[in-house]
C-alpha cells in the first residue's frame, strides 16, 4: 500500500467530532501518513498547535487567517502569528488569501489580512498555503506587486491553465482536491492534466470539498469529508492523468516534503 500525504485539511474542526486520535488512527491505516493542519482564523491557532505536539509524527501546523474571517483579526496579530511561527519551526503560514465569492468581508478587507500573511512568509521563508476563489484580478495584481516566498501552495487551485503557468515561474505548487472528481469539475481537472507532476499536491480540505459519493471510503454524515478519503482522491486523479497510483502517491508525497520539510 503506498504513502500518501495531505497538503490541506482541517482536522482540529469540531465538525469532525473532537476525536483526532481516531481519525489519525483510520488515515494511517487508508495509508496516509503525513498531513498539514491549517488553521483559519487566531482562535483555532492554539489547537492546531496541540494537534502538531500530540502527533509530531504525522502533522505539520499551519497558522493563518483565512479571508472569510479577515474581519475577526484583532490588533496585534501579526506579532503573535510571528510568535507562534517561531515557537513551532516546521510551521507554515496559512490558510489566508482573496475570495470574491463572498460579500463580507470584502477584498478591501481582506487585501490588508492576506499582504501581511505572504509578507511575513516571504520574510521568515516559511511555506504559504493560499485561497484564491473569484479573486484572481486582485490576486494577479498582488503578484505583480510582492516578493513570494520561495514555496507556496495553491490550495484547490482552480484557476486557468495561464494563471498555473504564470505562477509556476515563481515557486508555486497546487494543490488537488476530491471536490474536482465531480463532473462539473472537468475543465479543473483539465487545468490539472496539464501541470507537471513535480508542481502536484493532494489535499482533502477535510471535513470540506467532499470527493464524489463513489470516491468516498470513509463516508461522513451531511457529506462531510473524512481525511482517510485522500487515497481515494489519489487514485481518482491517478486515473485522470493515466499513470499509476503508486507513481502518483510517491511524487506527491516527494513534493509534500520539499514544500513543507
Amino acid at each position: 500500500m503506498p504513502d500518501w500525504c495531505d497538503a490541506h485539511n482541517h482536522l482540529h474542526d469540531p465538525r469532525l467530532g473532537g476525536d483526532a486520535a481516531g481519525l489519525i488512527a483510520a488515515m494511517k491505516s487508508a495509508g496516509v501518513t503525513r498531513v498539514v493542519v491549517n488553521a483559519t482564523r487566531e482562535d483555532d491557532w492554539s489547537a492546531v498547535a496541540r494537534l502538531a505536539s500530540a502527533h509530531p509524527d504525522v502533522v505539520r501546523p499551519a497558522f493563518g487567517i483565512h479571508p472569510w474571517h479577515a474581519g475577526s483579526a484583532r490588533p496585534g496579530w501579526e506579532q503573535r502569528l510571528a510568535a507562534m511561527l517561531e515557537a513551532h519551526p516546521h510551521a507554515s503560514v496559512g490558510e489566508c488569501g482573496l475570495d470574491g465569492w463572498i460579500g463580507s468581508p470584502s477584498i478591501e478587507m481582506q487585501l490588508p489580512v492576506f499582504l501581511a500573511q505572504l509578507r511575513l512568509a516571504a520574510e521568515s521563508r516559511r511555506p504559504l498555503t493560499i485561497h484564491c476563489l473569484k479573486a484572481w484580478g486582485s490576486f494577479l495584481s498582488v503578484v505583480e506587486s510582492e516578493r513570494f516566498p520561495e514555496r507556496f501552495l495553491m490550495h484547490a487551485f482552480g484557476g486557468s491553465l495561464e494563471v498555473a503557468r504564470r505562477l509556476i515561474g515563481i515557486g508555486a505548487s497546487f494543490s488537488f482536491s476530491g471536490h474536482f472528481l465531480h463532473p462539473r469539475k472537468a475543465a479543473t481537472l483539465e487545468v490539472f492534466r496539464h501541470l507537471p507532476i513535480h508542481a502536484i499536491l493532494l489535499e482533502t480540505d477535510a471535513p470540506d470539498m467532499a470527493p464524489p459519493c463513489d470516491w468516498r471510503t470513509h463516508p461522513l454524515p451531511d457529506s462531510m469529508n473524512h481525511p482517510a478519503n485522500l487515497p481515494a482522491i489519489g487514485r481518482g486523479l491517478a486515473m485522470a492523468l493515466g499513470i499509476g497510483e503508486e507513481a502518483l502517491a510517491t511524487a506527491t508525497c516527494a513534493n509534500w516534503h520539499r514544500m513543507f520539510g
